[in-house]
This record gives C-alpha cells, structure tokens and sequence, in this order.
C-alpha cells in the first residue's frame, strides 16, 4: 500500500514538473516565407490615402504591409491611434493574428478587417513615399 501511495507522488510530482515546463512562452515555429513578431515589437504605423493599407514599423527596421477589407478608410492623424487586442498568445505571423480597433480620442472605436500581412522587402520600403513609411 505504501509503495502504491509513493508512485501516485511520485508520478504527480512529474505531472507538475511538466506543466510548469510547457508554461513557459515561446517564440512560434516559423516556416519558411513567414515572419513572426511579438506585439510589444510594433512601433509605429502609417496607413496609404485609401486607408485601405497599413505599414508597421516593427523592430526599428521592419516593415510589415497589412492589407485591410475595402473601404476601411483608416487614417492617421493626431486625433486616431491604432489598437490591436492580443488575445492569447502575443505573437503576429497573420492577419488574422490581428484585432485591430481604429480609435479617436473621444472613445469611437472603428474595427479594421485585415485580409493579408506580410514583411516587406528592403528594396519595397525605400520605394514607398516618404510620408508612407512608418
């Protein structure tokens, strides 16, 4: 009876062990032609005239395009910030990674749709007017 009591122990202890290991956070697997970000990562953004796509500025050099559904018209200007809810895991490899909020000081909340992300190339970042780059 004794010896049957020590392995339950011995067995939740492992039990333990193991969750505490597989709680840790952990960077996603990228496959190739993916590119991952962490959400405290994103510094700075900037949307094309359309407001149908935005530019983020993520890790002081990259620069990632979002695609928004159309007629999303968003806008940067003094007045607006971009939010996006991270529910989960804070780690950015889609679109659909995504919950974006264009929001105004006065508390309106206009939700964005993105379709499409994806890293851009240096040779595509200098080729965007200055005004576009994040």
């Amino acid at each position: 009876m004794r010896k049957h009591l020590i392995s339950i122990g011995a067995a939740l202890g492992a039990l333990t062990l193991g969750t505490f290991a597989q709680a840790a956070p952990e960077a996603p697997a990228v496959s190739k032609g993916r590119s991952c970000f962490a959400s405290n990562q994103w510094e700075s953004w900037t949307a094309d005239p359309s407001g149908d796509t935005l530019y983020l500025r993520v890790r002081h050099n990259d620069v990632y395009r979002v695609d928004l559904s159309p007629g999303s018209r968003a806008r940067k200007s003094p007045n607006y910030f971009l939010v996006n809810r991270v529910h989960g895991s804070n780690w950015i490899c889609s679109a659909l990674d995504l919950n974006l909020d264009l929001a105004d000081n006065l508390g309106f909340r206009q939700p964005l749709i993105a379709l499409q992300m994806r890293k851009m190339s240096p040779q595509e970042v200098a080729a965007l007017p200055k005004k576009l780059r994040p």
